[in-house]
């Protein structure tokens, strides 16, 4: 049985909302994870000792054991911000110590960073150079 409306122009404007709709919402909490928004205004140094090396997109991320235990996850720029800055997969190995200069997450029961610059065995990637502050 075909429904029949007597405005088509109704039916492809919904359609095409419908779709537009569908199309985009799997992105939503990905667009919504970008940015600094999350991110505290005050940068922050952590010491500690790589234990994960994930270049997956959409950030390459590091899982750090600071001295204290806790496990860090550090968040770099997109995989091609991250490379422009030296960084690849082949630089670090788990086991390597590492100087994260970043941003933490305002909310601070989470170990969660998004790093301006990392040093690892004394070269330094600076992965937001315009973020990196001098105070």
């Amino acid at each position: 049985m075909a429904i029949v409306c007597k405005d088509a122009r109704l039916t492809r404007r919904g359609l095409l909302t419908t779709t537009l709709a569908v199309a985009v919402s799997p992105s939503l909490p990905a667009f919504a994870h970008h940015g600094w928004s999350w991110a505290d205004g005050k940068q922050m140094e952590l010491k500690g000792t790589i234990q994960k090396i994930s270049m997956a997109p959409p950030h390459p991320t590091l899982m750090v054991a600071a001295a204290d235990g806790v496990v860090w996850l550090v968040e770099l720029g997109n995989p091609t911000l991250t490379a422009r800055s030296g960084f690849t997969a082949k630089t670090a190995k788990p086991g390597e110590a590492i100087v994260v200069l970043g941003n933490r997450h305002k909310d601070k029961t989470k170990a969660h960073m998004k790093a301006v610059r990392i040093t690892i065995a004394g070269r330094t990637y600076d992965i937001y150079p315009e973020r990196i502050s001098t105070n």
